[in-house]
């Protein structure tokens, strides 16, 4: 498992989690790891707890497709989406629709929403996809009252200062936005965050580094890390 199995564990760490987040102003989404919660679940808490709790109604969570070849994004075929806090409904507008429930990158942030008091999800799968699909997901997205959770790891498997100065390029790019350099981006996320660029665009705005970690700050072993960030726009 990801996270906890037993509902009353799983809300004892998502307590835990969103104990630290300081913000003046509620933001319009964030940018969030999707490793176990003992690996990166603290980082995600960071930005999670940005969000005032039952502050908004839907969450639109959009994650990469790691087990599944796909050129669109695609969202859920089912009514309800559940966890061991509940089930949580899904919402759709007009994307394909699939089983799209093993995806990791999807189902480890739905506790935290559940957390804060999300009553509907539209859970978005982005396959490889071009620039041009990337801005009409985004604009689509755009029109929808909803907090936005874009779902991504940073650099996968490299020694711990090499991670971190890949990490910190990647990080550098994201938060300028940098379209000409976006192809330097290591992460499994990539094409989320493609469509994030673009929805950023729409909403003038930019996101903000919360924190930056990787597996070899939390394991001690340096050898082969995993990065993680998360950021708020």
């Amino acid at each position: 498992m990801w996270y906890p199995s037993d509902k009353h564990e799983l809300n004892q760490q998502l307590s835990q989690f969103l104990k630290t987040g300081k913000h003046k102003k509620p933001p319009i989404g964030v940018i969030i790891p999707h490793a176990g919660y003992e690996y990166s679940g603290a980082i995600a808490g960071q930005a999670f707890s940005l969000i005032k709790p039952n502050s908004i109604k839907k969450a639109i969570v959009v994650g990469p497709s790691h087990y599944v070849h796909l050129f669109e994004a695609a969202t859920s075929n089912k009514e309800f989406w559940e966890t061991p806090l509940g089930k949580i409904k899904i919402f759709n507008t007009d994307f394909p629709t699939g089983d799209i429930d093993s995806e990791h990158s999807i189902k480890n942030q739905i506790p935290f929403l559940q957390k804060l008091g999300i009553q509907e999800i539209m859970p978005l799968m982005i396959g490889k996809i071009t620039e041009e699909q990337a801005e009409d997901i985004a604009k689509k997205i755009s029109q929808i009252k909803a907090i936005y959770v874009f779902s991504t790891d940073l650099s996968h498997f490299l020694p711990y200062e090499q991670a971190v100065e890949k990490d910190k390029e990647t990080i550098k790019i994201i938060e300028s936005l940098d379209l000409n350099n976006f192809k330097f981006i290591d992460a499994c996320g990539y094409f989320p965050l493609l469509v994030l660029l673009y929805l950023c665009k729409i909403k003038k705005t930019k996101p903000k580094l919360i924190q930056y970690k990787n597996s070899g700050d939390v394991t001690g072993d340096k050898d082969s890390v995993v990065g993680y960030a998360s950021f708020w726009f």
